[in-house]
C-alpha cells in the first residue's frame, strides 16, 4: 500500500532519488562486470600467490611454430578410375546394398 503523494513521479524528490540510485546501481554493475571479466584474462599460473606447480615443465621462451596449413600433400601415385571402372564399382555397391536390404527384411 502506498501513501498518496509518495509515488515516484518525474521531478519529485522521490523520483530524483530513484533515478540517482538506478544510475549508481548501473555504474556499480558495469564496474563489477569489468573487474570480473578482467580477472578472467590473467592466467592463474602467473599470479604470485598461485604460481607454477613443483613438477611442471618450463614454459617455452619463444613463440611456438604453427603447423604448415598451406602445404599441399603430394599427388597420388594411383590413377583415377576410368568411367567403365566407376560404373562397375557403382553397380557392385548397389548389388551389395540390395542384398543387405533383402537380408534385413527377412
Amino acid at each position: 500500500m502506498t501513501v498518496r503523494g509518495t509515488e515516484a513521479r518525474p521531478g519529485t524528490r522521490l523520483g530524483i532519488r530513484w533515478r540517482r540510485g538506478a544510475r549508481v546501481a548501473t555504474a556499480l554493475l558495469c564496474l563489477g562486470s569489468g573487474v570480473g571479466l578482467g580477472a578472467c584474462s590473467v592466467p592463474m599460473a602467473d599470479l604470485p600467490v598461485v604460481g607454477m606447480p613443483a613438477g611442471a615443465p618450463a614454459r617455452p621462451t619463444g613463440p611456438t611454430a604453427y603447423p604448415a596449413v598451406h602445404d599441399m600433400p603430394a599427388d597420388r601415385g594411383d590413377p583415377m578410375l576410368d568411367p567403365a571402372e566407376q560404373a562397375k564399382l557403382s553397380n557392385d555397391l548397389k548389388a551389395v546394398r540390395d542384398r543387405q536390404e533383402k537380408a534385413a527384411n527377412q
